[in-house]
């Protein structure tokens, strides 16, 4: 099979870990020019992130630019025909689980079937906090909530969830979703986060694992899964060096992997004989243009040598 391919989205995020300079000064006619060129070039999906206020110690290393996802992504749905919509990830906790379900049911309503709703524990414990959500047991928090929402998001008008933390039923939610099972896949790193993923995901979206770990990590999952007779499909995904098609003539950093389309092909096939089904990518760039080029170039020269 050949791998598939998506993408975290420039603007929408701008942690001082990845966001490129000329990002500072973008808006959303760069953020939609960009996800048209997703589309175009043929990836699975695009991804935006989640954060509701940063607090004052992780500003600066963080930012505090973070679009919302569900707007974001609805916006893109409407510029865009075939791209995927990926919360990479949602931090289900900070909400009630009919509120999410609300939103993204609607998310998948308007985009005629695009969602997939990736899940996390979260890490701020300041927006837990002014949320009233409890961040000691976000793990826990986070479980129910995974079972709270795929009732929620089924094909039930009237869902109904009874558990320790969150209990309803009789309240009735349309439209619902077009897809009649929408794919919940689990983000996260940790033994827990690895466990979540294998036994309520539909698929795994690990945190930027170096590639050493992840044959390790997938193992795990598949065992996990088979000890607790879980079948059907399951996607595993991992997040890619930074990456540069063809000669870039300036300093892209040590890790990235650049030069001719085979050899980055050939060097990202390496994921999938590890068991991996999807890679995220992210491009190194100084401009929007440039990003746009290299999209286009990895959609046309690199995805076809995936197989």
């Amino acid at each position: 099979m050949t791998l598939a391919y998506g993408i975290q989205l420039p603007v929408q995020s701008q942690s001082t870990l990845y966001a490129e300079a000329w990002e500072a000064g973008a808006g959303p006619e760069d953020l939609v020019a960009v996800a048209r060129a997703v589309d175009r070039a043929g990836f699975d999906y695009l991804a935006c992130c989640d954060h509701v206020g940063i607090p004052r110690r992780l500003a600066p290393a963080m930012s505090t630019v973070w679009y919302d996802p569900v707007a974001t992504l609805a916006h893109l749905a409407a510029v865009t025909e075939r791209v995927r919509l990926l919360s990479h990830v949602a931090v289900v906790g900070l909400r009630h689980p009919l509120l999410t379900a609300k939103q993204y049911a609607t998310l998948d309503h308007l985009s005629a079937g695009r969602l997939i709703l990736g899940v996390g524990a979260g890490h701020v414990r300041e927006e837990f906090e002014v949320l009233g959500s409890d961040f000691e047991r976000r793990g826990a928090v986070l479980d129910e909530s995974v079972d709270a929402l795929r009732a929620a998001l089924g094909p039930e008008e009237f869902p109904e969830h009874h558990g320790k933390l969150y209990d309803f039923a009789g309240l009735g939610q349309r439209p619902r979703p077009v897809q009649p099972a929408l794919p919940v896949w689990v983000g996260g790193s940790s033994p827990a986060a690895v466990r979540r993923a294998a036994l309520k995901g539909d698929g795994w979206l690990p945190q930027g694992d170096p590639r050493e770990r992840l044959p390790a990590r997938i193992a795990r999952i598949r065992r996990l899964r088979a000890e607790h007779g879980i079948e059907g499909p399951f996607t595993v995904g991992a997040i890619t060096e930074p990456l540069y098609v063809g000669r870039a003539g300036w300093d892209v950093g040590g890790r990235a992997l650049t030069g001719a389309p085979e050899g980055i092909a050939e060097s990202l096939r390496a994921y999938r004989a590890m068991g991996v089904d999807q890679i995220q990518v992210r491009f190194r760039s100084r401009s929007r243009a440039e990003l746009i080029e290299q999209i286009d170039l990895f959609g046309a020269e690199v995805a076809p040598r995936l197989g």
